[in-house]
């Protein structure tokens, strides 16, 4: 039980970073940048592999970079869909 409130908090905490590293909001809040977190941190070590600081389950590097992708693609999308209405 501890151990997915630890993942719920780092989760948010890298999803809230990549926000702000992009300068973009997350949908969603805090919800968001918890989605954001963990997504982007199960696609960074998909495709970055296991390296870096970890923390919980997360592997801090590859998940903060999953995350910016993931934020920086659901945002371009987002701007897409605003501009087709």
């Amino acid at each position: 039980m501890i151990s997915f409130i630890w993942y719920l908090i780092i989760g948010g905490i890298l999803g809230w970073l990549a926000g702000v590293i992009l300068g973009k909001d997350v949908p969603g809040g805090i919800i968001g940048n918890i989605i954001a977190g963990i997504v982007g941190s199960w696609v960074g070590s998909m495709v970055l592999g296991n390296w870096g600081w970890r923390v919980s389950d997360f592997y801090v590097f590859p998940a903060l970079i999953g995350a910016i992708v993931l934020i920086f693609i659901v945002s371009l999308i987002l701007k897409g869909m605003r501009k087709a209405t």
